[in-house]
C-alpha cells in the first residue's frame, strides 16, 4: 500500500513558489561572456577629447571723474535736499506710546469685536497672547499707525512712513479678522 502525503494548501504556496525561486536563479547561472565582451571591447574605444577651454574677455575699466559729468551711482544734490518741517505729516512725538506701537503691525492679529455702530471696539491680540481693546484714533503698530476706522471683520489704519528725503508720508494699513 502506498501512503499518499497531505499537504496542506499554505504549504502548498509556499512549495510553489520555492520552486519558481529556483527556477528564476537557475535561469541567471548562464554564461556571462557575451557581457564580458562587451564591456571590454567598450573601455578599448578611445574617448572624444575635451574642446578648449572658451577664452575670458577682458572689459576695460572706465572710472567717473569730476569733469562736469554726474556720477550715476550717488545721490542727486535735489534729492539731498531735505523738505521743509512744516510741510507733509510729521508724528506727534508729544504723545506717550501706547502699548501696541512696541509690536510690528504683522505680528498684531484682530480676534474680534465688541459693540456696534460708533463706539465699536476691537479686540486685538499681541505676540504675547494678550488681548487688548481698541477704538478709533488710538495707535498700534511701530509706524505711528491710527485707527481710522474699526469693522466687524477689519481695523483700518494709517501709518506714518519715512519718504527718504527727511519728510513723512501716509500709508494706509489694515489689520483683517483672524490675519496673522
Amino acid at each position: 500500500m502506498s501512503r499518499l502525503i497531505a499537504i496542506r494548501p499554505g504549504h502548498f504556496a509556499r512549495l510553489v513558489l520555492m520552486l519558481g525561486a529556483l527556477l528564476v536563479l537557475a535561469g541567471c547561472t548562464r554564461g556571462m561572456s557575451d557581457l564580458r565582451d562587451w564591456v571590454a571591447q567598450e573601455k578599448s574605444k578611445k574617448g572624444t577629447p575635451i574642446p578648449p577651454l572658451p577664452v575670458i574677455k577682458t572689459f576695460e575699466t572706465f572710472q567717473y571723474s569730476d569733469e562736469g559729468k554726474r556720477d550715476p551711482f550717488s545721490a542727486s544734490t535735489a534729492e539731498m535736499q531735505p523738505t521743509s518741517s512744516t510741510s507733509g505729516p510729521r508724528p506727534d512725538e508729544g504723545r506717550s506710546k501706547e502699548p501696541l506701537e512696541m509690536f510690528a503691525l504683522d505680528s498684531l492679529k484682530m480676534v474680534g469685536t465688541v459693540g456696534t455702530g460708533v463706539g465699536m471696539e476691537a479686540l486685538v491680540k499681541d505676540p504675547g497672547g494678550v488681548i487688548h481693546r481698541v477704538h478709533r484714533n488710538e495707535y498700534m503698530g511701530q509706524n505711528y499707525g491710527r485707527i481710522v476706522d474699526i469693522a466687524e471683520d477689519h481695523i483700518d489704519l494709517v501709518e506714518l512712513v519715512s519718504n527718504g528725503n527727511g519728510g513723512w508720508m501716509e500709508r494706509s494699513a489694515s489689520i483683517g479678522l483672524g490675519d496673522k
